[in-house]
């Protein structure tokens, strides 16, 4: 059995490293309230709950957590791995499941590459950033429980409808 190595394997059904700067550089919101907060995040618990998806959903803005919920099936894991992407994405101003992609480009991984602790930082999709017109990265909105793809899926698919309301 041939194994590929780790920097060599990219998720399934992950969009290119182009792709995904257009995702970011198409989902910029003209502003980020409370109350958008709380709509992006009631918009990702339902579709969420229409899919059965056991996922726990977290929306920050700066350091305040402005969102969370925790849907059945989601564990307490589901919180660690949402405090470890969402770093990432406030570290790196970008979506997690990019970055991760960029050390991909490159023939490596972020943790082989990044030189952060992987307790406290992953690169795996499902964080994305809460960039507003003008103002730029103000924070994140992240989704844990499914494979990682999925869970960026499910929040750019949340953006851009609440982007189109």
């Amino acid at each position: 059995m041939t194994t590929t190595p780790a920097a060599a394997y990219t998720p399934p059904g992950a969009p290119s490293v182009d792709e995904l700067e257009a995702q970011e550089r198409r989902l910029v919101l003209p502003r980020f309230t409370h109350d958008d907060a709380w709509a992006l995040g009631t918009l990702l618990v339902e579709l969420a709950r229409e899919r059965g998806a056991p996922v726990a959903i977290d929306i920050r803005r700066g350091g305040q957590q402005l969102f969370h919920a925790a849907l059945p099936g989601s564990t307490p894991d589901n919180d660690a791995w949402i405090d470890r992407k969402r770093r990432v994405v406030e570290r790196y101003g970008c979506a997690s499941l990019l970055v991760g992609s960029r050390f991909r480009a490159k023939g490596t991984t972020f943790e082989d590459s990044s030189r952060l602790d992987p307790d406290v930082y992953a690169a795996h999709g499902g964080a994305f950033p809460i960039a507003v017109e003008g103002a730029g990265v103000i924070g994140a909105v992240v989704v844990s429980g499914l494979p990682q793809v999925k869970d960026h899926e499910l929040v750019v698919e949340a953006l851009e409808r609440f982007l189109a309301s």
